[in-house]
């Protein structure tokens, strides 16, 4: 009765096999490769070097009102209030039992903070805001976190030049089987 169990447990498993293999070969000509173009509208992610950083500029003006009118509900008028998680504050904390990990305490690059935003926010409707909205919102966000001026303008260049508290918080990743950090931010 053992050895009928074990082989049809291994029937079953060369079944889902073929199935799976047969489901995607060619000879069903379902879906497409993409085309460039839907590549590059994919490829959104902004690295620690800021290079793949899009065009346009925001002021921390513009910010605060973009952050009230985007981001308050859930991050609070301040940053601090929630619901969501704080992101003003922190600093000193994460070597505490309470640490407080926020935009000013704990976050590594200005670039990826933008990428963050561009990418995942606001929560319910992820990429609604321009390029100029993000930029915007981060420079607000560095400006509330004592990182820039209130007068500083956020863009391509002026983003990546920004010197996040915690940049030296963090450690390569020793596995061997991850690698050194490529060109483009990747792997």
């Amino acid at each position: 009765m053992r050895l009928f169990r074990i082989l049809s447990f291994l029937l079953c498993g060369l079944c889902v096999l073929c199935a799976s293999t047969f489901a995607q070969s060619p000879h069903f000509k379902v879906g497409r490769p993409p085309t460039p173009d839907e590549l590059k509208a994919w490829d959104i992610a902004i690295g620690p070097d800021g290079k793949e950083l899009p065009p346009g500029s925001g002021t921390v003006e513009r910010g605060k009102a973009v952050y009230a009118d985007q981001c308050s509900r859930c991050h609070g008028a301040t940053g601090v209030e929630g619901p969501e998680a704080p992101l003003v504050g922190g600093q000193g904390t994460l070597t505490t039992k309470k640490p407080l990990k926020t935009v000013g305490s704990y976050w590594p690059y200005a670039t990826t903070l933008f990428d963050y935003i561009n990418r995942a926010m606001p929560f319910d409707r992820p990429t609604v805001m321009t390029a100029d909205d993000v930029y915007a919102v981060t420079a607000y966000l560095l400006n509330v976190n004592g990182i820039i001026k209130a007068d500083a303008v956020m863009d391509a260049h002026t983003l990546p030049a920004v010197r996040m508290p915690n940049r030296d918080g963090f450690v390569a990743d020793p596995r061997p089987d991850v690698g050194a950090p490529k060109a483009k931010g990747g792997r």
